[in-house]
């Protein structure tokens, strides 16, 4: 009919986490359900300043580009900073992290953003005590589908600002998270990844407190047509006997692990608010590849914290040798303010750039040791698209014909290109 605007359904662009872009997913359905339009949300990251510049970058550029959009801002930065994006006149919403897993949040704004619900929506999400509800049956690839098990962090690491962005550490009960695996495998996926802000406090908020070993075992146990089982990143130092003994014994449970080190001078770890000590993360490391020497280590460190200096960074640099890392990264520190350590005695810009360029430097040399070493080898690979999909310790590997997305098929690795395995004929 003339005259009438087209309806457009709502554009989203997800900056940041996994657990960010699972949350993207499940915020389409409500918008979907709510009858949202012609906007464009934007979920925002808050781990680092630079992470923030680029969440204001995107909405002027969105901006630009479609004159007069309703723009929408949520994620962690909108919750840490509301003032800052309410301040852009190019948004027309700012909404909290527990506000935008909400459908009443959503139905206030339809149809086109008419209503009468405030411009800022975000609340206290310290005082946030459940994990939403909300379910997405997979997102991305047909390769691998991510479950949230956990949100938030009771930890107050000297650097972070995520749990001002997320609260405090809240877990999905084991019951549901079967539930949803099940449905996931009965839908085709082959492998599910268990996500959440700090993955390893599942459980500590449930009754009983359950470990996360506990819910692995139990997914593995009850969930028996899951071929893979994948987790994110952890913090070794709390990972429980179940979980080790699972890691170790259980096939199905991938042997790739993404430690949250940060750094390997112990005076660094502490000024950090850490709760390990170098030493307790080579432990880990030795003892837990001693029991699957298939296990590959990614690891997420700091370049140039406050009061770091040549010899402290050093040990950061001895640390994947020491840890037999192959997957690093890198952060260069990013003061975040409301931070103990923006408070501290900070290293120069230049500093940290080129120690970060150094640690990146060292990431690219052991990840291609640990791609020479598998030539010759066979893997099991689950296709993300037609030509490439990773092996059981995630490594990609290039085909050179079609292969079936979403499936696991043998290949045989006959070179590398320094980034990726290439699969023989």
């Amino acid at each position: 009919m003339s005259g009438t605007p087209d309806i457009k359904a709502p554009v989203f662009t997800t900056l940041g986490c996994r657990l960010n872009a699972y949350e993207t997913e499940a915020m389409k359905d409500l918008a979907q359900a709510a009858g949202v339009a012609n906007a464009h949300v934007v979920n925002t990251c808050a781990v680092t300043a630079e992470a923030v510049r680029k969440a204001r970058q995107e909405i002027r550029r969105i901006a630009r580009e479609n004159p007069g959009a309703s723009i929408i801002v949520t994620g962690c930065a909108a919750q840490t900073e509301p003032e800052t994006f309410a301040g852009m006149p190019e948004v027309t919403r700012v909404i909290g992290n527990h506000e935008k897993m909400q459908p009443e949040t959503w139905s206030g704004m339809a149809p086109d953003l008419i209503g009468e619900t405030e411009r800022v929506q975000v609340d206290d999400i310290l005082s946030v005590r459940e994990t939403a509800g909300h379910l997405i049956d997979g997102f991305g690839t047909r390769a691998r589908a991510y479950v949230q098990v956990q949100n938030g962090c009771d930890h107050r690491c000297t650097f972070c600002i995520i749990p001002y962005g997320r609260g405090n550490s809240r877990s999905v009960p084991a019951g549901v998270v079967v539930e949803q695996i099940k449905r996931l495998v009965g839908a085709g996926y082959n492998e599910v990844v268990l996500t959440g802000v700090d993955l390893t406090s599942w459980g500590a908020d449930l009754p009983a407190e359950p470990k996360l070993g506990d819910l692995v075992r139990r997914i593995l146990k009850l969930v028996p047509d899951l071929q893979r089982l994948r987790i994110s990143s952890i913090d070794s130092v709390e990972a429980d006997p179940a979980l080790i003994e699972a890691i170790a014994t259980e096939p199905r449970l991938m042997p790739h692990l993404h430690l949250s080190l940060q750094a390997g001078d112990d005076m660094i770890l502490k000024r950090m608010k850490r709760r390990h000590l170098r030493d307790d993360a080579i432990r880990f490391c030795e003892d837990m590849r001693a029991a699957r020497p298939d296990l590959i280590y990614g690891a997420d460190i700091i370049a140039g914290f406050p009061t770091e200096t040549e010899e402290m960074f050093a040990n950061s640099l001895k640390l994947v040798e020491e840890c037999g890392l192959t997957w690093l990264h890198v952060f260069p520190y990013s003061p975040r303010k409301g931070t103990p350590a923006a408070r501290m005695p900070q290293v120069a810009k230049p500093l940290i750039k080129e120690r970060a360029a150094r640690l990146r430097d060292l990431g690219a040399s052991v990840a291609a040791r640990h791609l020479a070493q598998q030539v010759g080898h066979d893997h099991r690979v689950l296709l993300e698209n037609a030509r490439m999909g990773r092996t059981e310790q995630f490594t990609e590997v290039r085909f050179d014909s079609d292969q079936p997305v979403g499936q696991i098929v043998p290949a045989r690795i006959v070179g590398h290109d320094g980034q990726q395995l290439r699969a023989g004929a």
